[in-house]
């Protein structure tokens, strides 16, 4: 969670039609507070902890999932959420430009659906989040393997995303300062 992408995520949750949509399903105060938090350059691994815990919970909610993944389909959004990323990635310009590729394409947003709609996907995409946050690789490692091997969506997004350059950004290594 990158403080621009926080930022992203803050001027989304302005847009009053995103908050009423979610305002029966969490507590609006708590998420606030959370961005809030998470826009400070120097938080702690607890924000970090907490952030994770509630994005997890919430996206295990069908109408939940369903507003954050409208977030990418809103142009706007789309585009801010991608500028964010191409700054952290501002020495991997082919990389951000193969995201903001396979973001534009209305395909790569399906399969993007498509796979957290998946419960069993959800579940490992959330084991290989927790291990990159405690850093512990070679978990990594397996636990991507198995979610390509297990659940066709993971395998199509890969595939949609292979299409626009993104794995064969991914595995570039970055310019030299």
């Amino acid at each position: 969670m990158d403080r621009n992408v926080v930022k992203v995520l803050l001027a989304a949750w302005e847009r009053p039609d995103f908050r009423a949509g979610l305002r029966h399903l969490i507590d609006l105060d708590e998420v606030t507070s959370l961005l809030a938090a998470l826009a400070v350059d120097d938080h702690d691994d607890e924000v970090r902890r907490r952030a994770m815990e509630l994005l997890r919970s919430a996206l295990e909610t069908a109408e939940i999932r369903g507003a954050v993944l409208l977030l990418i389909e809103t142009d706007d959004i789309r585009h801010s959420l991608v500028a964010a990323i191409s700054d952290n990635l501002a020495d991997r310009p082919g990389l951000a430009s193969s995201i903001r590729s396979a973001l534009d394409d209305p395909a790569v947003r399906a399969e993007i659906r498509d796979a957290l709609e998946s419960q069993g996907m959800r579940t490992l995409v959330w084991k290989v989040a927790e291990d990159e946050f405690r850093g512990r690789r070679l978990t990594l490692v397996r636990e991507a393997t198995l979610l390509l091997l297990r659940h066709r969506p993971a395998r199509r997004l890969v595939w949609a995303l292979k299409r626009h350059g993104v794995i064969r950004e991914w595995r570039r290594r970055p310019a030299s300062t």
